[in-house]
């Protein structure tokens, strides 16, 4: 009886030490198992980019100075003490508004003399006029010789002569009087003044300099070989230094018809509107023509790795990196993007930066949702 009791015991004993050793062989499993799994990466969102349909751009690069469309350095055509100046820099005028005046004593006296001329001019032609009406009404009654006559009708036109001349001094005298007015040339803004009251200015000196800032203009060259793509009215995207963060577009309204023989270079002028008065003169413009435009999925020129044979993209699909193999399209060097045309769809997550070196195959998770699409990879 004790010996069946010690046989039943050692088959409990042997089939308990069967039961841990088979949970110590599963735990081992599981251990080893996981051991050889990798476990999954995680990068950030700043790390991702996705494949998204929109317009991109592409022609010539251009850069050049931004400069108002419209403007006029106010010059002096008379000589003379300055006696007002009326406006400060950075106002704005209206055309024909008064600037400056400058002394005109002198230039009133000549006035004064040229309309005396003109009277007594005018006084000899009516005078010779009726000299010869009579002795021509006493040529015809035979009283005096043709020759009389002929003296007279020389006297006559050389008073008219005189005359015209008198009226051609007035004009000038006073187109010179004029003169010593100073009136804006077109309504825009004051960019500089150079002259005070109580200056002495000769003919040619500079008064003001006047913009109209309301269409501002950019002078760029494109080489001759891009030629083709340059046309009137095409846009031209580009930024400008103050505004790192904006975009702006212009349209090409000239191209020079001679190429310059020295860099072999087409000057263009872009035109850009600025009603609201945002751009000011100066500032130095870079950016493209906008010569070839299409919708088509686009990504980053940072996400594509062109160091190898074929350009490709590292994507993530099913939680895991897969390396694809793409065609690129257009570039857009405003924006830093590239058109995709085949090896990826829109939607796609792309991996950006740093993360593109992970090895294909590698489980990858995503830490946040890309805040752009909503959508997790």
């Amino acid at each position: 009886m004790n010996r069946a009791r010690t046989i039943v015991r050692s088959g409990l004993s042997f089939v308990a030490l069967v039961a841990v050793g088979g949970s110590l062989a599963c735990k081992g499993t599981e251990t080893a198992k996981s051991a050889t799994t990798p476990n999954a990466m995680i990068v950030g969102p700043e790390n991702i980019a996705i494949v998204k349909a929109e317009q991109i751009r592409s022609g010539p690069a251009i850069s050049g100075t931004l400069q108002p469309e419209q403007n006029a350095t106010v010059r002096a055509e008379v000589g003379g003490t300055v006696l007002q100046a009326t406006v400060e820099q950075g106002t704005r005028v209206k055309k024909g508004q008064l600037l400056a005046r400058i002394d005109d004593a002198a230039l009133r006296e000549s006035e004064l003399s040229a309309r005396a001329a003109v009277t007594t001019a005018q006084s000899s032609v009516e005078l010779n006029k009726r000299q010869m009406e009579r002795n021509e009404a006493l040529l015809k009654a035979g009283a005096i010789a043709e020759r009389d006559v002929e003296i007279t009708r020389n006297q006559y036109s050389a008073a008219e002569a005189q005359l015209a001349n008198a009226k051609a001094q007035l004009a000038n005298a006073q187109k010179q009087l004029s003169k010593a007015t100073v009136e804006a040339p077109f309504s825009g803004i004051v960019s500089a003044r150079t002259v005070s009251a109580g200056d002495v200015v000769q003919p040619g000196a500079a008064l003001y300099t006047i913009v109209n800032p309301t269409t501002m203009r950019l002078e760029a060259s494109v080489p001759a070989d891009q030629l083709s793509a340059v046309r009137f009215g095409i846009p031209v995207d580009f930024t400008l230094s103050g505004y790192p963060n904006r975009h702006f577009t212009g349209r090409i309204t000239n191209i020079n018809p001679v190429a310059d023989p020295a860099t072999r270079q087409v000057r263009i002028i872009v035109s850009l509107p600025n009603e609201n008065g945002v751009l000011v003169g100066g500032l130095f413009a870079d950016g493209h023509v906008a010569s070839d435009v299409r919708t088509a999925p686009v990504l980053p020129i940072a996400a594509v790795d062109e160091r190898g044979l074929r350009p490709f993209v590292m994507r993530i699909k099913n939680g895991v990196v897969q390396r694809s193999d793409v065609e690129l399209g257009i570039r857009d060097a405003a924006t830093e993007t590239v058109e995709i045309r085949s090896g990826v769809q829109a939607g796609d997550t792309i991996l950006l930066g740093a993360a593109r070196g992970i090895s294909e195959k590698t489980p990858i998770k995503v830490s946040a949702v890309a805040a752009d699409t909503g959508r997790k990879p």
